[in-house]
């Protein structure tokens, strides 16, 4: 039995992938969810292993967080509780007088409130992933924003997430240079024996 937290330290040795995911297990209540959102911050860390304060794709630009947001949604689509959020989105619209007549307009406006009120209940979760990461020692996370940067958030700060050393290591794919071509072989001619007609 463990009588001591698990985590990893910048200077222990190599860690594999289910040494990683015990880690976790150890330090959160929701692995899997905390994994994916590890996983997640990788892929938008640029070379220097950190992510944000924004995210660029397509030519948008969106905070770190509401891109993780978005990148997570599709995974709970057909959660019950998801479901009957949409319901009462729309139950909200009809009774305000604000639901379009339009079927697909109507659809169109219930899910932008639906995924604008998932995103904000989705931060939370998102942070409390982030300060279990920060506890396994997979992440560091400080603001970035307005006049400096600051380990504590507030001043129109946004979070930026900068993967740790042993997390780059498992996580982020390192460019391969690439292969040289293979050596030029020139062409053989062929031996004729002497005496023969050519």
């Amino acid at each position: 039995m463990l009588h001591r937290p698990v985590h990893a330290q910048p200077d222990s040795g190599p860690l594999d992938m289910p040494g990683l995911l015990e880690v976790l297990a150890h330090n959160s209540a929701r692995p899997r969810y905390a994994f994916m959102v590890l996983n997640l911050i990788a892929k938008a860390a640029g070379a220097n292993g950190s992510a944000g304060p924004d995210v660029v794709q397509g030519g948008a630009v969106t905070s770190l967080r509401d891109w993780l947001c978005d990148a997570l949604t599709p995974m709970g689509h057909r959660e019950p509780g998801r479901i009957a959020l949409a319901h009462r989105v729309r139950q909200d619209f009809a009774a305000a007088g604000s639901l379009p007549a339009d079927p697909d307009e109507a659809e169109r406006l219930v899910d932008e409130e639906t995924r604008s009120r998932i995103r904000t209940s989705s931060k939370t979760n998102i942070s409390r992933a982030v300060s279990d990461l920060v506890r396994a020692g997979m992440i560091v996370r400080h603001y970035q924003g307005y006049r400096v940067d600051h380990h504590n958030r507030g001043a129109q700060r946004q979070a930026v997430y900068t993967l740790t050393p042993v997390a780059r290591r498992l996580l982020q794919v390192e460019p391969q240079p690439a292969a040289p071509p293979p050596p030029m072989r020139q062409a053989s001619l062929p031996l004729f024996e002497a005496g023969s007609a050519r």
